[in-house]
């Protein structure tokens, strides 16, 4: 059986070359996407034409129901998830913290927060040994931003990603002897 890896906002950028990537390894891939299904299937048309299996799953990442959605549909058509990699993000625009609104902080934490966070609780439900799983590897993407602030520009991105570090530390402790 292929190695299985779910890879959040892999429709471009980033995640579609690590989606690429994946499938050269020898994974079949499970590509996330928000809005552009066309850049979604033209990914998942260059993972199968490595020999790869692929689905593209139209999802928001800041949204739990999406997220089981995504779990959910990578376990019925790939099997046994073997890795995760947390790419989808939202910077929420550019301005200064006096002029940031509440519906951004919202947004921005919800994508970079609150959804890799439960991407890693799905991922772990499968992968870690403690749940029956063989274990696997999750990878999440952070930020520059997080070092540096973001000031002038995007100090809640920065926060987020800042949150995104902090996550990473205390997850990697917490399963790293189940397999993870």
């Amino acid at each position: 059986m292929s190695p299985v890896i779910v890879i959040t906002g892999a429709g471009r950028g980033i995640g579609a070359a690590t989606a690429r990537l994946a499938a050269a390894r020898g994974f079949d891939v499970c590509i996330n996407y928000l809005k552009n299904q066309m850049a979604a299937e033209t990914v998942a048309d260059a993972v199968r034409a490595e020999g790869r299996r692929a689905i593209t799953v139209a999802g928001d990442m800041g949204r739990e129901a999406d997220i089981m959605r995504l779990f959910e549909t990578a376990d019925a058509e790939l099997g046994r998830l073997t890795a995760l990699v947390n790419n989808a993000a939202d910077m929420g625009g550019f301005c200064r913290v006096e002029e940031v609104r509440a519906d951004t902080l919202e947004r921005v934490f919800a994508v970079n927060v609150a959804g890799p966070f439960l991407c890693c609780r799905e991922a772990l439900r499968r992968m870690s040994t403690k749940h029956g799983g063989k274990g696997g590897n999750v990878v999440m993407l952070s930020s520059m931003a997080a070092s540096i602030g973001g000031a002038g520009e995007c100090v809640w991105y920065a926060a987020a990603k800042g949150g995104v570090d902090s996550m990473v530390i205390g997850i990697a402790r917490e399963v790293a002897k189940e397999g993870m």
